[in-house]
């Protein structure tokens, strides 16, 4: 049932006027992509690298490396293989496996959160025990006794360290096997220093060893690690959750039979049936039947529209009210649900290349560390007259000591309680470094519905006829149309209504009296249309509109206010009607706003204004503004 009138709204958007023809299309060979797991990569430095030897790959378009998923997504020649890439990964060493894009990558990273853990707790368990044989060494045990625990301190940690340092070690050998020094070489350095020197100690009888440092170095950085692994967990691909809306299956009409088969056997021209309460599977123009479709994941229109022969529809969208038979006009990946999983899974790519201050200072630091460490290593060679022994002693606790653990633990920590209390306020931080580039933002562009506004329409206050609301109370109540809903919550006495039936598309109608009343949109009961959102109601031979405004979210003006003292540009961008659009504007004092916008069309706003050199924010709440 449709209970507001349907603007004209242009059909393509303006990049449509400069897009390449189809024979143009047709006419170029399309470029394979295939995707590979990436598990050691783990810093900005390992994206360049990655992406660098992709790019000197012949064949090879355009590389994009995403940290959060720990994937690169190629674009190359037919020729190009998965092997290839494979293999030119290894040569500047990274571990790399072609994935499947049907399987799930949740099962691959719960498998190393389990890892992570179960290092994590041999690291705490082995770290107490060193810790009370410290204890006795350290309150002045006599020398066999030293060096009985000494030894029983080597029996725990040199396993310890040997099994809890591998990621370490592992991504500092590939660092060093292509010439670079990333942040794991001066820990794997610390470790191994740090356990080898107490060992000789040991050996020798030595007053002093460090495997209660060596360990409790491990525990601490794996903490850092596994946090950081947490933090990036938490959130599911908001692609995974686009793909995930993907109708499996789909009604085909063969000859007037109805026949279900899989999306990948529907072809463009097919006949496809979409019963009411169905998403749609395709993308299509109707060619029977009249509805009303949620468009609200794909534009962010509040308020059903109406879909009859000719209307265009697309995959993703929600049948309300009456069956619907559609011509395929795209199907699977060519979707405008699969086109969009594509404009999410881009964003994010792009999101994963900002380098944080961590990774910025680490590139300095590594190197400072190194020389520093040999530094002191030569100092004390001339200073002693070449007691090796005390030098390696000092370079090694020099290592140990500005052991980048801070920027191991202490940047995951704070992004993990920053994250989990803005998840109690209801934000969930998907990247890490989305609290840095916070601090950045100079412009936010704000969806309109279920952001700033509640996305439930409300009854404009004003001065309706008695008679005419109590007949729209009563036909309202008989029908789950959001409009209709407002008007059926007033507390208001209902006609004596009876023979209540709904037309789909068109609204609701009844019997008053023994004559008929209606109500729904404007050609349907013959009355004049006006430029806002309205619902209309035939009785008694006139017709009455009743006009709706989406109530605001609570503390939104608050929020607009403050961020503009703050000296932020705000802009108002929204899939729903123009009239709509500007009266929320109005009330909220923005200038700047766009309405009609597809995801495509936000996309390309935003980014035209990072070009232009601004810091956007975008705020939204569903996967049509992500």
């Amino acid at each position: 049932m449709a209970l507001v009138e349907d603007f004209p709204r242009p059909m393509a958007c303006a990049a449509c006027a400069v897009a390449p023809s189809a024979a143009q299309i047709a006419a170029l060979v399309p470029p394979a992509r295939l995707m590979l797991s990436l598990p050691s990569a783990h810093c900005a430095a390992c994206i360049a690298t990655v992406e660098a030897a992709m790019l000197a790959c012949p064949g090879v378009q355009s590389a994009r490396v995403n940290l959060t998923q720990k994937r690169v997504s190629v674009e190359a020649v037919a020729t190009v293989t998965a092997q290839d890439l494979v293999a030119a990964l290894a040569a500047v060493g990274f571990e790399a496996h072609e994935l499947d894009p049907g399987l799930l990558s949740s099962t691959e990273t719960d498998r190393q959160g389990r890892e992570l853990l179960m290092r994590l707790g041999v690291a705490f368990f082995s770290m107490m025990n060193i810790m009370l044989m410290s204890v006795a060494v350290w309150s002045g045990a006599e020398a066999a006794t030293r060096d009985l625990f000494h030894w029983i301190s080597a029996m725990i940690a040199i396993p310890t360290v040997i099994f809890v340092g591998q990621p370490f070690f592992r991504s500092a050998w590939a660092s060093l096997r292509v010439g670079r020094l990333g942040m794991d070489v001066p820990i794997s350095l610390a470790l191994i220093l740090a356990t080898s020197i107490s060992l000789y100690e040991t050996a020798y009888s030595g007053e002093r060893a460090y495997f209660d440092a060596a360990v409790m170095l491990s525990f601490f950085l794996l903490l850092g690690r596994y946090l950081d692994h947490r933090s990036r967990a938490l959130a599911r691909s908001a692609a995974e959750e686009l793909a995930a809306l993907e109708v499996p299956r789909a009604t085909l009409l063969v000859d007037g039979v109805e026949v279900v088969r899989p999306i990948a056997e529907v072809a463009r021209g097919d006949l496809v049936l979409v019963r009411p309460g169905g998403r749609m599977p395709v993308d299509g123009v109707v060619v029977a039947g009249a509805s009303e479709v949620d468009r609200g994941l794909l534009t962010g229109e509040s308020l059903p529209v109406f879909a009859g022969p000719g209307t265009q529809v697309a995959a993703g969208e929600v049948n309300l009210t009456g069956p619907l038979t559609l011509r395929v006009t795209a199907a699977g990946r060519d979707s405008s649900l699969h086109q969009m999983a594509d404009l999410v899974a881009v964003a994010e790519l792009a999101r994963t290349r900002y380098t944080t201050l961590a990774e910025r200072a680490a590139r300095v630091y590594s190197p400072l560390v190194h020389i520093l460490s040999f530094s002191a290593f030569g100092y004390w060679m001339w200073a002693t007259g070449g007691d090796l022994r005390f030098a390696v002693n000092v370079s090694a606790a020099v290592l140990i000591i500005t052991c980048p653990c801070a920027l191991g633990l202490a940047v995951p920590a704070v992004v993990t309680a920053a994250s989990g209390k803005l998840f109690r306020r209801g934000v969930l931080i998907k990247t890490g470094t989305a609290l840095e580039r916070l601090a950045e933002v100079d412009t936010v562009v704000f969806d309109k519905t279920g952001t700033l506004t509640m996305g439930t329409p409300e009854l404009v206050a004003a001065d309706y006829p008695a008679a005419a609301l109590a007949v729209a109370v009563a036909l309202a109540r008989g029908s789950s149309h959001p409009l209709a809903q407002a008007l059926g919550r007033l507390d208001v006495v209902a006609a004596d209504v009876t023979d209540l039936r709904e037309v789909p598309g068109y609204g609701i109608e009844g019997r008053l009296d023994g004559a008929v009343v209606r109500l729904g949109r404007a050609e349907w009961v013959g009355a004049v249309a006006v430029p806002v959102t309205a619902t209309y109601l035939m009785a008694g031979g006139t017709t009455q509109a009743f006009a709706f405004t989406d109530q605001l979210r609570p503390g939104a003006e608050a929020a607009i206010a403050a961020l503009r003292a703050q000296g932020k540009a705000i802009k108002l961008v929204s899939g729903d009607a123009e009239a709509v659009v500007a009266g929320v504007a109005r009330r909220l004092g923005i200038s700047d706003w766009v309405s009609g916008a597809l995801p495509a069309e936000k996309l390309a706003l935003v980014r035209g204004l990072s070009d232009q050199g601004h810091r956007v924010l975008m705020v939204g709440d569903g996967l049509n503004d992500t």
